[in-house]
């Protein structure tokens, strides 16, 4: 076997020549010159098919010792053929095809693809054109869950690692990708928090990347490589690069209470103080009052969601069959949302989200009083109706479209002058409103759709530790007091 060569070099010219390995600056004294030059090796290998001679030459190196590990290592892989000449000019095609600065393959990767009998060569499928195959060829999966696949593979992993090979890729490429969120996301809080308004204004509606959706990014590729393992035979490593990747925890933020302190803030700075804020009893009563004044079409399903807690889907699917006023309850089965602005209809979410909810007194009355307004409505539109058996409908009859409630409810939010909350937050209010009236953690469970109990009393701990300080104070403003005099 050939043995391969050492030596010296450096790039430097004579008479526009490259003197390389015959540069006298190399030597110093009796030895080399430790600041002039780097090594390199050459190795001999295995003819190609057509008997053409090759070889394998490196250079850069720092030390001698660099030059011989990594001749060594090739070495190595050419010997894992042993005396199958065919496997060795396999290895020997790999070796051949390597960029400059592209590190050798691993032995123990070639070796696992001796051992199942896959081609040494290395694939030449990319990350990109993998996941492309990958992607095209999913079924079972929600439309939603389709989408979001999608838009991950589009926005981050094919525009940055898309040209890797498949069996090259580490955790070291994957985790470049969230560094360079990170950053964006940094670069956005900058940009918000300038003082011109210009400025501010070319990231108007831009949200960053939360720590949890990193976490869903990172899923979408950990599953396609996970395919890709078995698909492919091992031709990944024993582990998948995606797992070894560290992210700040994606636990969600959560919920606060908007006290008055933090209105107060929050009306002097403009900052919200968390992600997820909740109204107050106070504050909700007012919300309410201003919808039933100012857009009675929507005031009813506001009604229901800030009393019941229902996702929006859930109000947006209802249908007449699932509110029983006579009982008073309603039945959630079913979901109406929407991808890419196109409406989806579906099953709840889970075993949990199919559920039966009572309804109060309270709540009965108001949807009396908007199925007498939905009866109006469609008096006055005559044959223009638009018939369905939604039970939540706008006063031409057509059902709500899900991005309409919530575009609707965030301008009813802002001309309101109330602290903003999210849609979504009316779930974490309706359970707060139940804390309030003394309602056990299962209830609230039970009443929301949750799949675990933890889930619940994990996400409205805090909520309910605001919410009793808050009574605290309020309890004791209720007794009077004579005012003390300065001591």
């Amino acid at each position: 076997m050939a043995q391969g060569s050492i030596t010296k070099q450096c790039s430097c010219r004579l008479d526009g020549k490259r003197l390389g390995a015959r540069c006298p600056k190399l030597r110093r004294g009796n030895g080399w010159n430790p600041h002039h030059g780097s090594w390199a090796y050459q190795l001999e290998l295995p003819a190609d098919a057509t008997g053409r001679r090759r070889q394998l030459r490196r250079a850069g190196f720092h030390t001698r010792d660099d030059a011989v590990n990594e001749r060594d290592h090739a070495r190595g892989l050419l010997d894992l053929a042993g005396a199958d000449t065919v496997l060795r000019q396999h290895i020997a095609d790999l070796l051949h095809h390597l960029k400059p600065g592209e590190p050798l393959p691993r032995r123990d990767l070639i070796a696992r693809r001796i051992h199942a009998g896959v081609p040494t060569t290395g694939s030449t499928l990319t990350l990109g054109a993998y996941l492309d195959t990958w992607i095209n060829n999913r079924t079972g999966l929600s439309p939603a869950t389709l989408r979001s696949y999608r838009d991950h593979i589009t926005k981050y992993w094919k525009p940055q690692l898309g040209h890797i090979p498949l069996h090259a890729l580490t955790a070291g490429h994957i985790q470049t990708v969230f560094a360079a969120i990170e950053a964006r996301n940094a670069e956005i809080l900058t940009l918000r928090a300038s003082p011109d308004q210009a400025v501010r204004g070319t990231v108007k509606g831009v949200r960053t990347v939360s720590p949890a959706s990193m976490h869903r990014i990172r899923a979408t590729l950990r599953k396609a490589l996970n395919d890709a393992r078995r698909i492919y035979h091992h031709q990944l490593a024993d582990h998948n690069p995606a797992e070894a990747v560290d992210l700040r925890s994606g636990t969600p933020p959560k919920p606060r209470l908007w006290t008055a302190s933090a209105v107060k803030r929050w009306r002097h700075t403009g900052r919200r103080p968390g992600p997820v804020m909740v109204w107050t009893p106070a504050q909700v009563g007012e919300f309410l009052d201003y919808v039933e004044a100012h857009d009675p079409e929507l005031s009813a399903l506001v009604d229901l969601a800030v009393h019941r807690g229902p996702r929006r889907g859930e109000l947006a699917g209802l249908h007449d069959y699932d509110v029983d006023l006579a009982t008073g309850e309603i039945t959630i089965t079913e979901q109406r949302t929407s991808v890419g602005y196109q409406i989806i209809e579906k099953e709840v979410k889970s075993a949990a989200g199919d559920r039966i909810v009572p309804l109060a007194a309270e709540t009965i009355t108001a949807l009396r009083a908007y199925l007498a307004r939905r009866a109006a409505w469609k008096l006055a539109a005559g044959p223009t109706w638009h018939h369905s058996d939604m039970f939540f409908v706008r006063r031409d009859g057509r059902p709500w479209h899900p991005e309409l409630i919530t575009a609707r409810f965030d301008r009813l939010v802002t001309a309101s002058g109330l602290p903003p909350v999210r849609f979504h937050d009316l779930r974490h209010t309706a359970a707060t409103l139940m804390l309030a009236a003394g309602a056990s953690i299962k209830e609230i469970q039970d009443t929301l759709g949750h799949a675990s109990y933890k889930l619940t009393a994990d996400t409205y701990t805090s909520v309910l530790q605001e919410l009793k300080r808050t009574t605290a104070e309020a309890t004791t403003k209720l007794i009077p007091r004579r005012s003390r005099k300065a001591a």
